[in-house]
């Protein structure tokens, strides 16, 4: 990585220095090389630039919640870049309501919808193109030359249907805002600071939620994306099979990082941490380390997702076999959990109650928890107290979209006691874990962790599997893993 030149620059009135680098190795700058560095340069504006993809749903999003808070100033960041390490930042991504109302992904960037007689005047604050005159776009950090052009804010006007402006501007003209006013919080501290005495966490916490119930049902723009990143995140898991030889000289890194570059050439990143869990890590919900052995004879649990340009994620996972071939007690376990994704997923429905799929899909599995004799029935005994959890251990499912646990901050009775409606998505995810450890269970059962995920789409007759290019039964399964690896 280079090492920028950061010298001390003399400041203009009313502009912050540019900042040095302790121990860089140029200590100034001659009013010589200042000065050829202005000119020089090409006309790089774009001009003729079309809307994004998702500019009309923007809008349409932007005048529901204008008509949502009349009268009232509403102020939506994207939020700032975050330190990884020294002067190394982590790979930006907007937050969630921010590119929600907007379709822009760019750091410091602040939407603001001004109060008028008749509704709301929105403004997309952003950072303008790096001034040239002044030398920020070479010796500033984040300076054009050194990260990359910006787009001009009258681009960002074409490109996203907003007027913009300059976000620099933006923190002393709300310090004077008068009138009611709201903030998306947790984002950007500066912006924050310049409303502390406007605003309430009650107020503001109204408006989170509002724009995460906003997106439980996803528009037609929506869906389409989710299902690009499906469709990227099944290529992924061939990818992954195709390689498990190599996962087995190496670790659970191999299988991680072959599932990483289908995501970050077809897609934007990924829209969470991978998990790459062989043998009885698969046992741990949330195993990321992805850094044990990978043994033939093991299952390997795979959840993953690509997220796309657009910040829509898949979620889905798979428990396969590394030999290519389930062993008789995974297969038992396997197909157990096979059966009780399949009532979820027929559970999930317009009209049906949101906990529908879950309810259907632990009933399968305590009954089969019950049959082998591992929990102590009845069924409905199991299901009253939760005893199954002990080896279910999470939800069946949870909404997905440009969270993977989207709509997060919705209100309890119109997500989980809600009602499902066409155009939600969700994920069906039903699991079985016995972890190494349990003594409750007999040895051949420890170690086996099994869960199957996949990405359910509400439409007005009863859903369909936007992930359904990826096998289940374990028949299927087998015989997939032997046309890829063949």
């Amino acid at each position: 990585m280079a090492d920028e030149l950061n010298p001390e620059t003399p400041e203009t009135e009313g502009e912050e220095p540019i900042k040095q680098r302790k121990n860089g190795l140029y200590p100034g700058v001659s009013d010589e090389l200042a000065e050829n560095m202005k000119s020089g340069w090409a006309d790089t504006e774009l001009r003729d630039l079309e809307p994004v993809g998702q500019a009309a749903h923007t809008a349409r999003r932007r005048a529901a919640l204008s008509a949502r808070f009349p009268g009232e100033r509403l102020v939506i960041p994207a939020g700032n870049l975050k330190t990884r390490s020294n002067d190394t930042e982590y790979a930006f991504r907007s937050s969630v309501e921010y590119a929600y109302l907007t379709g822009n992904q760019t750091e410091d960037g602040v939407l603001v919808l001004e109060p008028t007689a008749d509704g709301h005047r929105g403004t997309l604050y952003l950072l303008p193109r790096s001034d040239r005159e002044n030398g920020e776009f070479w010796l500033d950090g984040q300076g054009e030359l050194w990260v990359g052009r910006r787009h001009s804010l009258t681009e960002s006007e074409a490109l996203y249907g907003i007027p913009a402006a300059d976000v620099r501007e933006l923190a002393g003209t709300l310090r004077e805002a008068t009138g009611p006013v709201r903030v998306v919080r947790g984002h950007d501290a500066g912006i924050e600071a310049a409303l502390t005495d406007k605003v309430t966490a009650e107020r503001d916490e109204e408006l989170r939620v509002f724009l995460s119930e906003a997106r439980l049902v996803k528009d037609d723009f929506e869906v389409g994306e989710l299902q690009k990143a499906v469709d990227s995140t099944v290529r992924g898991f061939e990818d992954v099979v195709k390689v498990l030889d190599k996962a087995e000289a190496t670790s659970e890194r191999y299988i991680e990082g072959t599932f990483f570059l289908r995501a970050r050439v077809e897609g934007n990143d990924v829209g969470y941490g991978t998990i790459a869990a062989a043998g009885p890590h698969a046992c741990t919900l949330h195993w990321v380390r992805n850094d044990g052995p990978v043994r033939s004879g093991d299952l390997l649990l795979l959840d993953a997702g690509v997220e796309t340009h657009t910040l829509y994620t898949a979620d889905v996972t798979r428990t396969l076999p590394v030999s290519g071939t389930y062993s008789e007690i995974q297969k038992k376990v396997y197909d157990a959990v096979y059966e009780a994704q399949e009532a979820g997923i027929a559970a999930v429905k317009p009209g049906a109650k949101y906990r529908d799929f879950h309810d259907a899909a632990q009933r399968v599995l305590a009954e089969k928890l019950v049959e082998w004799g591992l929990a102590e029935g009845p069924v409905e005994r199991v299901l009253e107290l939760g005893l199954q959890r002990r080896w279910t251990l999470h939800g069946t499912g949870h909404m997905l979209g440009m969270d993977v646990h989207d709509c997060a901050a919705a209100r309890t009775e119109t997500y989980v006691d809600g009602t499902l409606e066409p155009g939600m998505v969700l994920t069906v995810e039903p699991g079985l874990y016995f972890q190494a450890d349990d003594l409750t269970v007999p040895e051949e059962y420890r170690g086996i962790g099994v869960r199957i995920e996949d990405d359910i789409l509400v439409t007005e007759d009863g859903n369909r599997n936007l992930s359904a290019a990826l096998p289940r039964r374990s028949g299927e399964v087998e015989a997939w893993m032997a046309a890829l690896k063949g």
